[in-house]
């Protein structure tokens, strides 16, 4: 089939998804495991004394090994949230109710706002909030972050990889730092966890936020890790009611979204790294042929240090027209997912670039487990052809 040919067809068929930073798709093999919990293995897992109950919370228990298992954590250290942004609130604001002798946070401004808004709401109760910058490249500077650590800091936030420009961060330098120093080290490892690199224990990582559908998992579902040793994180919940998940999260346990995250996550640990090869070959080979084509292409982020993804600004290409051009063919990202109801330069982008065209510009294209090479191929072309058309456009303005 030639490239025409194959362009017409992808035209007149679902257009190619490389947004998997926004969302995955559900693994077929994610559903079948979630699909019994949902008709006949339908029990309430508090309700143990019966066969029913006993049954969902015995699902409910395997799940929170598979967790546990992906980040190298304690099965009893997983606790099950409605989302990474729960779990974020519940890791900052949690901790600031349950340790009030330290009133410092030290964060980075590429977080995701389920990071930024709570350390806001800290500093109007009266805590410091340090805000430290990055480099170009999106990295935080551990020696930044050291300068930073007081007397009176009481928890370190910093994610593991950002889900716009996919920059890894040091987390092991970072959390090695914090550990010295007896400082609990949080991350947001909602975008890291499918490279599969994460170790709570070696990363000294004291609490991490999770979300599964990131993941090859159900939306809706998400996990706090708490470390229970050496130290031991004291929080509070952030709603009050049935005690369920340690008396941190009450409400009844959803039983068919927390088998899918377990599902989703023992995929993963068998997985990540080879599929974290292959697509970054897809990425390099896109970036090559964007390059080879067009004029003006710059990768935002780290060269190296990153998520198989890619961040790319195109001189003279506004990114919602490009996006606007491929939307029947090609789904990409303009920013993150999670602020659609503005229009506005990603606070990411401006951290790295300042206010500038190049970060007004960005976008992201993030292949996946279906993402082919003909998939990456004609997802080249169509780029191409859009944003030559667009930069012709402004050309003849």
């Amino acid at each position: 089939m030639t490239t025409s040919t194959l362009a017409a067809a992808q035209r007149a068929a679902a257009p190619i998804y490389l947004d998997h930073n926004a969302t995955t798709p559900l693994d077929p093999a994610v559903l079948d495991a979630m699909l019994p919990y949902f008709t006949e293995r339908f029990g309430n897992p508090a309700s143990v004394e019966h066969g029913h109950g006993n049954e969902a919370a015995q699902a409910v228990e395997r799940a929170r090994e598979q967790v546990a298992a992906l980040i190298g954590a304690r099965p009893a250290e997983i606790i099950f949230t409605g989302s990474c942004t729960e779990s974020n609130n519940l890791a900052i604001l949690g901790f600031a109710e349950a340790n009030p002798e330290r009133h410092h946070l030290v964060t980075s401004a590429i977080e995701h706002p389920a990071v930024l808004e709570p350390a806001r709401a800290l500093a109007k109760q009266g805590w410091q909030v340090t805000v430290l910058p990055v480099d170009g490249d999106g990295r935080v500077d551990p020696g930044q972050i050291e300068a930073s650590l007081t007397s009176e800091t009481g928890l370190v936030s910093i994610m593991g990889a950002n889900n716009e420009i996919g920059t890894l961060q040091p987390l092991q330098e970072i959390g090695g730092l914090c550990a010295e120093r007896g400082i609990p080290f949080h991350s947001d490892l909602a975008q890291a966890l499918a490279t599969g690199t994460v170790d709570v224990e070696r990363d000294s990582i004291h609490l991490a936020s999770l979300s599964a559908h990131k993941l090859y998992g159900p939306k809706g579902i998400g996990a706090l890790y708490v470390r229970s040793r050496r130290p031991r994180v004291r929080l509070s919940p952030l709603l009050l009611g049935g005690g369920q998940e340690r008396g941190l999260r009450p409400g009844t346990l959803n039983v068919p979204l927390i088998v899918g995250f377990g599902e989703a996550a023992a995929i993963a640990k068998r997985t990540a790294n080879a599929e974290q090869k292959r697509l970054r070959a897809l990425c390099d080979r896109l970036l090559d042929r964007l390059r080879i084509a067009l004029a003006g292409v710059e990768l935002n982020g780290h060269p190296d240090q990153r998520l198989p993804m890619l961040s790319l600004s195109i001189e003279g290409v506004e990114p919602l027209a490009l996006l606007r051009r491929l939307r029947e063919v090609v789904s990409l990202s303009a920013s993150s997912a999670c602020a659609t109801d503005k229009v506005e330069t990603s606070h990411v982008l401006i951290a790295l670039h300042g206010d500038t065209a190049r970060a007004r510009q960005a976008f992201r294209i993030a292949p996946g487990r279906s993402t082919t090479t003909e998939m990456i191929d004609l997802a080249a072309d169509e780029i191409t052809e859009a944003a030559s058309a667009l930069q012709g456009m402004r050309r003849s303005a």
